[in-house]
């Protein structure tokens, strides 16, 4: 099945700072023998740069600042793919997260938000023709303001995890999660339809509440996980946008996430969709 998809990503681009450690640091400890590595990112960007290169039609609202940093992000953008005419400039400076990963590649993160505090959607139209992909690196009234605006599918990645509110976990076709982040929003054990993932453990989707589908994940040893949550909720997003069944689709984003996680940076690069369903084939279970 080939991929026939308009899909916009609304939401953070940030410039990664990463060092690279044998393991993460204690409170008030430092470990030294890291190495440094500056790279493009932010959960709407990665998710955006993912789906260009899985293969659906991508454009990205967000904005960064006119730093030599925000020209930046937005080639890095381009090259991938990704339309960036709604990619504002703004007077402030491009937002900017600081990276740990370990030899494991378990990481820990810290935004500092920038220019993405200043996404806006003002002027801008959703046809019902388009899919719609968002995170919680932006505002809540941005989340708000999109579950009224846009006419066609919404979903939303509730990362970081904040609570939101009941109007926008209603609107949503699909949410999408980690476990830690389930846990922390109660709200969402009713909502309508809710993808979760485990990470080695692999992903399921639920209808209100129930499990619908399951899907094994692919055995790997990660160079870094930084960037692969994002390569499931743009595969998965498109996947499901584009007809496949909920197992399918799962067993597919789990194969994307595989992906990523052999990839240190936060943005790599992906063959097309339909090369990652050979090997789904028997990583999907029925619920």
């Amino acid at each position: 099945m080939s991929i026939d998809l308009d899909l916009t990503v609304v939401g953070s681009i940030n410039a990664d700072i990463t060092a690279l450690t044998h393991r993460l640091p204690g409170p008030g400890e430092t470990v030294g023998g890291g190495r440094l590595v500056h790279s493009p990112g932010g959960k709407g960007a990665n998710q955006a740069a993912a789906a260009a290169r899985l293969g659906a039609r991508t454009r990205m609202v967000g904005a960064v600042g006119s730093d030599a940093s925000g020209t930046a992000m937005r080639q890095a953008l381009q090259n991938a793919g990704v339309g960036t005419d709604d990619v504002a400039v703004v007077d402030s400076e491009t937002g900017t997260a600081l990276i740990m990963v370990d030899a494991d590649g378990e990481n820990q993160i810290a935004v500092c938000e920038g220019a993405n505090a200043h996404v806006s959607i003002a002027g801008r139209r959703f046809p019902a023709e388009e899919t719609v992909l968002t995170q919680l690196e932006v505002s809540l009234d941005l989340i708000t303001e999109l579950s009224h605006t846009v006419e066609g599918r919404v979903v939303i990645n509730a990362a970081p995890a904040l609570p939101l509110p009941a109007e926008v976990v209603a609107r949503a076709d699909l949410i999408i999660v980690n476990e830690t982040e389930y846990d922390l929003l109660p709200q969402l054990r009713d909502a309508g339809l809710v993808a979760i993932t485990y990470g080695a453990k692999g992903s399921g989707l639920y209808e209100h509440g129930r499990q619908v589908a399951f899907a094994d994940a692919l055995a790997r040893r990660p160079i870094s996980t930084v960037g692969a949550g994002d390569a499931f909720c743009a595969a998965l997003t498109i996947a499901l946008a584009s007809g496949y069944s909920h197992n399918r689709a799962l067993a597919v984003a789990n194969a994307v996430g595989a992906d990523a996680v052999m990839d240190p940076a936060a943005q790599p690069e992906f063959h097309s969709l339909e090369h990652y369903l050979p090997s789904t084939t028997s990583t999907e279970t029925e619920a």
